[in-house]
């Protein structure tokens, strides 16, 4: 059968350590320009938020400053945040939304 010349060793194989992506939150940042009602517009527009839940949000920012509006992936988040500075800033107001690393 054999003449015991060869030698089987198993294969060893490392799967690569995948890390989760670095999340990233958006705050929304309280000015005393923009109106209420603009403030839950944009949020109900960019960020699909329900009027209740937008309603809290800028009642958060108002009384403490700011507010996280939503922790996602860092892309998204600063997409969402020019998004919605943008189209603050194309109705005249200076509503200002900033992103930063979650900790």
């Amino acid at each position: 059968m054999s003449n015991g010349d060869t030698t089987l060793t198993p294969k060893t194989s490392t799967k690569p350590k995948l890390e989760r992506p670095r999340l990233y939150k958006v705050l929304l940042v309280n000015d005393d320009y923009t109106p209420r009602e603009f403030v839950v517009l944009v949020l109900k527009a960019v960020f699909r938020m329900a009027e209740e839940t937008s309603q809290r949000v800028m009642m958060t920012a108002h009384k403490m400053g700011t507010c996280v509006v939503v922790i996602c992936a860092r892309d998204i988040a600063e997409t969402k945040a020019k998004e919605a500075t943008d189209l603050a800033k194309e109705a005249g107001f200076p509503l200002m939304f900033q992103t930063e690393p979650e900790e």
